[in-house]
């Protein structure tokens, strides 16, 4: 008779979640994200915020910016944030030591990570940079990690088949333009900052490994489930936008990087937005975070993929699946 009231109290809170949207206006609540980093990555994060889309279902989010993903995620466990964004491998290695955490919310979902190239380097696959010197990011981050297991697929070894040399994050494009190295692992806006200056672009991990949670929303298992909803629906509104008006969505990102040249900008969001690089949707799928955490396993970063049903919060989702 327990388990039944349980299940019957879960159904009704469930739907009360649902109408969240509904009665929104009745008190905005505030809440703060911290994000790893200003990053045109989280582009559906900032289009929500600066079309009023989280005010739009009683939500005031303050955002903040850590450092580092796991100074994002150290705000949430400490209670100093409810939400962070940044790549949910984090969020599995500390579930998998035992913090009450999980994913409330798609962000990114695809592998937006590219590999270019000097204009004079001969790339017909990724064998073909034996011997270079290539300029990745420090590690830990989830370009070179995936670089690092992109090699070892292809069976080749960082340290005896490339000169990779790791530069602080956001510095690889200089150092691929300053002739440090003629192959260089790059997040955008970098691609093309140095695409515009005529560097190659060789390989594009979005396309070699198709729909892969990369980015995304965590929250503690205890998070209010009023105000994660109004985030995961907020989330959700900006992503139906982002696909209906990409303009748009490129005019908040020159805004939101406004010392960018702002063709690299335009350039870099209708690149990930022709690679899949941001969902049509809030919701992940158990593939997408399943080759993501291979990524993770295959590096000794993890040692088992994550329960899905357990790690992602399909509640949530759902319910903002079903906004009009």
């Amino acid at each position: 008779m327990q388990s039944i009231f349980k299940k019957l109290s879960t159904i009704a809170l469930a739907a009360g979640i649902g109408m969240t949207s509904l009665s929104a206006s009745a008190e905005v609540k505030t809440v703060t994200i911290s994000q790893a980093f200003q990053s045109m990555l989280y582009l559906p994060l900032y289009v929500a915020i600066d079309k009023g889309f989280f005010q739009d279902q009683g939500l005031s989010v303050i955002k903040e910016t850590a450092g580092s993903p796991t100074a994002a995620l150290s705000s949430v466990l400490s209670g100093s944030s409810q939400f962070s964004i940044h790549g949910p491998e984090w969020t599995a290695i500390a579930a998998s030591k035992g913090a009450n955490v999980g994913i409330i919310s798609n962000a990114v979902n695809g592998a937006a990570v590219w590999i270019a190239t000097a204009p004079d380097v001969k790339f017909t696959s990724i064998k073909d940079i034996k011997g270079q010197k290539v300029v990745t990011g420090l590690m830990p981050t989830t370009s070179t990690s995936l670089f690092l297991k992109l090699l070892k697929e292809n069976g080749m070894n960082e340290k005896t088949d490339i000169d990779m040399i790791q530069v602080p994050l956001g510095t690889e494009p200089a150092a691929l333009l300053g002739g440090q190295a003629k192959v260089a692992v790059l997040y955008e806006p970098g691609l093309d900052q140095v695409a515009i200056k005529g560097m190659k672009v060789v390989l594009g991990f979005p396309k070699t490994y198709g729909p892969y949670a990369f980015s995304s929303i965590t929250a503690m298992k205890t998070v209010d489930p009023v105000v994660a909803q109004r985030m995961v629906n907020g989330m959700e509104v900006a992503l139906r936008y982002m696909a209906k008006d990409p303009k748009g969505a490129i005019e908040i990102a020159k805004k939101e990087f406004p010392s960018q040249d702002p063709q690299v900008v335009e350039n870099a969001v209708n690149r990930m937005m022709s690679e899949n690089v941001f969902p049509k949707s809030v919701q992940i799928t158990p593939q997408a975070l399943k080759i993501a955490m291979e990524t993770q396993i295959a590096l000794g970063n993890l040692k088992e993929q994550p329960a899905y049903d357990t790690f992602i919060n399909q509640t949530y989702i759902k319910n903002a699946l079903t906004l009009k």
